[in-house]
């Protein structure tokens, strides 16, 4: 392997001890090269996240008058981006964002202004990116094992999670999957077509089914719910050559190699066909993805070329998907995205 990259110690924070935050927590206090200046909950650490008390506050404000962080990583309810961003921006601090970036794409580019004004370095938390299993697949497919590709499918669906309560399973889950297919796919989604559907008495959504293509013309589809009753995690991408499965809950990752379809009969010998061939799983080495993220952000702050993030910009394209997913699904209708000349 290679030698890791040097880079100076960075004192970072984290804004929010809930779901994501405590793990965000965890993993500062342990990463060597990094001081840990302390973490902010209104209500306090209730998990236990923080091995000292006394790096707990109550406000970002409290925080920063101990003293300003390097940088800090927001992990607050997506409708409290806008205003933790814009008040740790305006303080010098460098930001990891969980995602979505925010609420809205409205949202969504004020933080990207904020963060320009500010002078300061900006990332969105798209942990599944950092997944070996799909870092590898797309690997695969960028090296060309699959030939052309046809299709990138996903599947993400579950029971509903207690935590959630300002958005539905488009801007909360969906989002990962809408970065995936762009990110594997390597080019913006040029038109999509969804279905949503509210089961559960929320005002919000909790099942999507999203079909379209990139801009590249491969196609892909989205399925995400919040009401299943077993967990699934899934990531597919079909080729001319075979297809690569990514199972992103245990990090594993099986190349499908398409076979030959042999024919006697002189007139369908011009049809082409595939059947099953060799079917391959992978020896991945497993790191927890939360880290591996960690390190692509630490990597942006130093200065290192092409780290491993998703930019600001990025998100804001997330966002944007997301929200002509829900038009789409309002309208009966395809839409083609709105992206930002930069953002695209």
């Amino acid at each position: 392997m290679p030698a890791p990259l040097s880079r100076p110690v960075f004192r970072g924070a984290v804004i929010g001890l809930g779901m994501m935050g405590r793990h965000h927590a965890r993993l500062l206090q342990d990463t060597p090269g990094v001081g840990f200046a302390g973490a902010v909950d209104p209500a306090g650490d209730q998990h236990g996240a923080v091995r000292d008390a006394d790096r707990v506050f109550t406000s970002t404000a409290e925080l920063l008058a101990a003293g300003v962080p390097d940088f800090a990583i927001l992990a607050l309810p997506t409708e409290e981006h806008l205003s933790g961003a814009r008040e740790l921006a305006e303080a010098g601090v460098h930001l990891l964002i969980e995602k979505p970036l925010a609420s809205t794409a409205a949202e969504a580019r004020e933080i990207v202004a904020a963060c320009e004004r500010a002078g300061v370095h900006g990332a969105v938390g798209h942990v599944e990116r950092c997944n070996p299993a799909l870092v590898e697949l797309r690997r695969r497919v960028r090296a060309g094992q699959l030939g052309e590709v046809f299709l990138i499918a996903t599947e993400r669906v579950g029971p509903f999670p207690n935590r959630i309560r300002d958005v539905g399973v488009v801007k909360d889950l969906a989002t990962h999957d809408l970065d995936l297919v762009r990110w594997i796919g390597g080019a913006p989604i040029a038109q999509l077509a969804a279905q949503t559907q509210h089961r559960m008495g929320r005002d919000h959504e909790d099942l999507v089914l999203v079909t379209g293509s990139l801009e590249s013309a491969v196609s892909f589809n989205i399925i995400v719910d919040w009401l299943s009753p077993a967990k699934v995690r899934r990531t597919r991408v079909l080729g001319e050559l075979g297809m690569l499965v990514a199972d992103t809950l245990t990090a594993d990752l099986t190349f499908y190699e398409n076979g030959d379809v042999a024919s006697e009969w002189d007139a369908t010998r011009s049809l082409r066909g595939v059947s099953e061939g060799d079917a391959t799983r992978y020896a991945l080495a497993r790191r927890e993805p939360l880290l591996v993220e960690h390190e692509g952000f630490l990597d942006l702050l130093a200065g290192h070329p092409d780290p491993a993030v998703v930019t600001l910009q990025e998100g804001l394209e997330t966002v944007i998907c997301a929200e002509a997913v829900l038009e789409s699904a309002a309208g009966g209708r395809s839409v083609s995205p709105r992206l930002d000349p930069l953002a695209a």
